[in-house]
């Protein structure tokens, strides 16, 4: 059964089509009910939006992963680790490393 959060978050975005938090909670839902393309599109819109959101990078790469995308998710984590740097997100950068290093 579909997240009933997702619906809520479209309308929400329809209004506020600039904010990277619904963006990214979109995209958590998705990734929740294993949608990775809808997650994908999701948390592309959120990057756009605020392109130094680590945690919104590194939910990205994990969906990637989870398409089979892994060059795309090797350039992803790659990029988030440069950003969550920037940031002090240890954790985030913690999980891309390992997400990075688990790739064929």
């Amino acid at each position: 059964m579909p997240d009933p959060k997702i619906e809520k978050f479209k309308k929400v975005l329809q209004m506020d089509p600039n904010d990277e938090t619904l963006w990214f909670g979109l995209g958590k839902a998705h990734m929740g009910d294993e949608n990775w393309e809808e997650a994908i599109s999701a948390l592309e819109s959120c990057l756009k939006v605020n392109p130094t959101y680590s945690a919104a990078i590194l939910a990205l790469a994990q969906s990637l992963k989870n398409t089979n995308q892994p060059d795309r998710c090797r350039d992803v984590c790659t990029h988030g680790i440069d950003v969550a740097t920037a940031n002090g997100d240890l954790l985030v950068i913690t999980h891309l490393e390992e997400l990075r290093g688990s790739l064929p």
